[in-house]
């Protein structure tokens, strides 16, 4: 992969703009890194994306940093993981340490905390909206194994309570459990 100074610029500032305007967390900001590096710029396509997410809420870490890693390697290797990475990063130290240095008056401000709880409105919107997203994209690959995890998971998660790592992990051992039985019938050919 050859190393691009355009490409690296464009990402650079491409994470910073999300990471500064998206409140919320990580899914968030995958919905906005979706629609700049998938639909806007096609670096990668959508299957990656969803991979990305999956890697990215699976490691440990924030997720809008690990997103940003998985997407920077991607786009144009250490360097654009590096460049990534501090183009996520900035914007949230910038402004935490503003908000630091006058958290007391933010706290007791009345029209900060209403309009936080109005954020939190928006916010629940489109973490809605990355769900409904990330939800179609498995449909859309009609496999019924692909179907059952969903179904599986969204049950355990919302009807049983099931702790959401144990979800994950449970969802980790289905894919490689397919993934080697796909392998072992590939080296049966």
């Amino acid at each position: 992969m050859k190393l691009n100074g355009k490409t690296l610029c464009k990402l650079f500032i491409s994470t910073l703009y999300i990471s500064t305007f998206t409140f919320g967390g990580g899914f968030v900001i995958v919905n906005f890194m979706k629609r700049k590096f998938v639909d806007e710029l096609h670096w990668i396509d959508e299957q990656e994306m969803l991979d990305i997410t999956a890697m990215a809420q699976s490691a440990p870490g924030a997720i809008a940093v690990n997103a940003a890693i998985l997407v920077g390697w991607k786009v144009q290797g250490f360097f654009g993981m590096l460049t990534a990475v501090v183009g996520t990063i900035l914007p949230p130290m910038v402004i935490l340490t503003v908000i630091s240095f006058f958290y007391e008056k933010f706290a007791a401000n009345r029209y900060v905390a209403l309009v936080l709880q109005g954020m939190q409105a928006g916010v629940a919107a489109i973490i809605l909206d990355v769900a409904w997203g990330l939800g179609t994209s498995v449909l859309k690959s009609k496999e019924w194994l692909h179907y059952a995890v969903l179904l599986l998971a969204f049950v355990s998660a919302f009807v049983l309570g099931v702790n959401v790592i144990y979800i994950i992990l449970a969802s980790l051992a289905v894919g490689i459990l397919k993934e080697a039985l796909s392998h072992k019938r590939r080296c049966e050919k």
